[in-house]
């Protein structure tokens, strides 16, 4: 069964919270420089994660991420015939 997941993008003040961010989902990237993390969890409980992220001393702030909301199958993609005759020619 695929479970639907959702990204959250959590900002913090300092890298050694990191590993407190980690028990709430499952961390996929951390920004050293700009200092946000982001996690992936259950959309059942979302809500409920961020909620308890937020009230964390070292959280900035909490964003959701809207990837599973954006559509993925485009309209009217064709092939373009100049695009091939550049890419054989090897711009």
């Amino acid at each position: 069964m695929h479970k639907k997941r959702q990204g959250l993008i959590v900002w913090f003040q300092h890298m050694k919270n990191v590993k407190q961010i980690k028990r709430y989902g499952h961390l996929i990237a951390v920004s050293r420089n700009d200092r946000y993390a982001v996690i992936y969890v259950d959309q059942e409980e979302i809500e409920d994660k961020r909620m308890k992220l937020e009230r964390l001393p070292f959280v900035s702030k909490v964003d959701l991420s809207y990837k599973p909301f954006v559509r993925t199958e485009f309209e009217n993609a064709k092939f373009d015939k100049a695009k091939e005759y550049d890419y054989k020619m090897g711009i």
